[in-house]
């Protein structure tokens, strides 16, 4: 008795707060703080589970493992294998069941929704290849389980479909903006990237729940993520030409590791004897790399800092990207789970040193300095693999606090976007979706035009006549006025064309022809579960008015008019507008 009166106390509590949040932004906005605070303690979690692996697998003490100046214990690269070892015990554990949905594509796809065991998935998964040395970061991980968090708390509390992709993308960004201390970068991140737009009725919410995070890690011990810049001369006209020569290289390299990561997958794929073994594989792999250098070793954050500092040569630099360039493309094609984002600063980072020294060594009459060179590197690869020029600004301007470097940055991670979208038109996590067959292009939501299929705009009352009658009993059947046309079924009731009411009743048509010769669009049909975009492609493509809905069998189950697809498409346009700009 006493535990039915609390669940239905429970009951209109949690109903009462869902009218609070969608009456009051404010409401919202406090639940978008409290959801960052959790991604905020999500992301120290899994960094103190990944580091601590590497802590005792690895046996370093402060250091990153990516600092390590030589593997002083070859056999500690055993973990390489194990963690791929490891991989291939939760895909058995996992067999048959879908791959999980990351942020991105929830955002698009499924109005924000993602099942709280794939975000699990994930992270173990990650967690597991970060922490035994694999070439991967963390950062994809972070944001799954933020914006996870920020999803399953939006279903619970039964969030509008727009509520619920914001919150998810404020769980994203508090993410990083707690992984790197860095607020706006978190913020940016979450609008560009999880988002996919810069909404209006987001900001307030996604910035609470980045500022709540950021300061959530700080109070716990956290450090935020610094680099130390020494350059004080004025950055005039050549410097801008210089680096955005830069930023146009990092991202022909950034397309280039996008291609090599898909190309060794398909080789991978096709190896069937590996079997589920890949990841074991690709373990042992990695392990004569790793003996060359240390540095292609997890994500790189130890050896980003340790090569600012001791500034190697050019022919070190050389080693350390192709190493790394290999390191990274053997962990993801081989099975081990992460992202590509601080590889990618990472191997930015050494790419802008590269090119600092080697335009110093022919001069042109003015001098880059390295680690100007290198951030901008940063930002060049990292938006050319992972996009969003503006996050990697604002990680620039709040590790560096330097304005006029910013605006360096910006320059070269514009062009370097710029050249991607126009030769590639892909980010690594948008490439990966459409190699599975998604029709995603970035998180902006398409969902709402997935699900608007024929099946959805048909009407189920129509005409319909056997295609051997002739036109004479057509003309009794279907009078002028009383239908614009009529359907063609054969003996078996399978669609066999369109008749057109005017056609039939011209003069000029004789009563005993055929139907069948005054028949249209015969090979022409919808199914259901056609999307709206390829209806109205059909429609112009067979200057059409109407279209039948057939099911498998060819059977006829509705009609689609142009006119009213069209409005239905006008329609839920507007609806996606009213929603972007918080108006509905």
């Amino acid at each position: 008795m006493i535990r039915a009166k609390l669940a239905r106390i429970l009951a209109v509590a949690a109903v009462r707060q869902r009218r609070i949040l969608r009456q009051s932004e404010l409401a919202f906005i406090a639940l978008a703080a409290l959801v960052g605070i959790g991604a905020g303690l999500l992301t120290l979690t899994q960094q103190f589970l990944a580091h601590g692996m590497q802590h005792i697998l690895y046996g370093i003490e402060e250091n990153r493992l990516s600092a390590l100046a030589s593997i002083e214990h070859p056999w500690r690269l055993l973990a390489l294998p194990l963690g791929g070892l490891s991989l291939v015990l939760v895909a058995f554990l996992l067999r048959g069941r879908r791959a999980p949905i990351d942020v991105v594509e929830a955002n698009a796809l499924h109005g924000g929704r993602i099942p709280w065991r794939d975000n699990l998935v994930v992270a173990l998964q990650t967690i597991l290849s970060n922490g035994t040395g694999a070439s991967v970061g963390l950062e994809a991980a972070y944001a799954q389980m933020g914006g996870g968090l920020g999803s399953v708390v939006g279903q619970w509390l039964h969030l509008r479909r727009n509520d619920l992709r914001t919150l998810l993308g404020a769980g994203a960004g508090a993410a990083i903006g707690a992984a790197f201390g860095a607020p706006l970068t978190g913020a940016f991140y979450a609008f560009e990237i999880v988002i996919g737009t810069y909404v209006p009725a987001a900001i307030a919410p996604v910035v609470a729940a980045s500022l709540t995070a950021t300061v959530a890690a700080r109070m716990l011990g956290v450090e935020p993520y610094l680099i130390a810049t020494s350059a004080s001369h004025p950055l005039t006209f050549e410097y801008y030409i210089a680096y955005g020569v830069l930023g146009l290289l990092c991202a022909g390299l950034g397309i280039v590791i996008m291609r090599l990561v898909t190309a060794a997958e398909m080789a991978v794929q096709g190896m069937k004897w590996l079997g589920r073994w890949k990841p074991l594989v690709g373990g042992l792999l990695l392990m004569p790399i790793a003996y060359i250098s240390p540095q292609a070793l997890s994500s790189g954050h130890g050896a980003l800092h340790l090569d600012l500092l001791l500034l190697p040569a050019i022919s070190v630099l050389l080693v350390i990207v192709v190493c790394k360039i290999a390191a990274s493309v053997i962990s993801l094609s081989f099975g081990f789970r992460g992202g590509l984002f601080f590889a990618s600063l990472f191997l930015g980072s050494v790419v802008g040193q590269l090119f600092a020294q080697s335009v110093n060594l022919m001069g042109l009459g003015f001098t880059l300095d390295p680690v100007d060179s290198a951030l901008v590197g940063m930002a060049g690869l990292s938006v050319s693999i992972v996009g969003g020029p503006m996050t990697l600004a604002m990680l620039t301007l709040e590790i560096t606090h330097n304005f006029a470097l910013t605006g360096i940055v910006l320059t070269a991670a514009i062009l370097s976007t710029a050249t991607t979208r126009e030769t590639f038109g892909y980010s690594f996590s948008t490439w990966r979706l459409h190699l599975r067959g998604s029709a995603v292009r970035s998180a902006r939501d398409i969902g709402w035009a997935i699900s608007l299929t024929a099946g959805r705009v048909m009407r189920r009352d129509w005409v319909s006549i056997d295609q051997t009658a002739k036109v004479r009993e057509f003309r009794r059947r279907v009078p002028l006025g009383s239908a614009s046309k009529a359907i063609l079924v054969d003996k078996q009731g399978q669609y066999a064309g369109i008749v057109s009411t005017a056609t039939a009743h011209r003069e000029d048509v004789a009563p005993d022809a055929w139907l069948a010769s005054i028949s249209t669009l015969e090979d022409v049909a919808l199914s259901p579960a056609t999307q709206i975009g390829e209806v109205l492609r059909i429609f112009d493509a067979n200057s059409a008015d109407e279209l039948a809905v057939v099911d498998a069998n060819r059977k006829v189950i509705g009609v689609v008019t142009e006119k009213y697809a069209r409005r239905r498409y006008a329609e839920e346009i507007e609806l996606s507008q009213r929603q972007l700009f918080g108006e509905s």
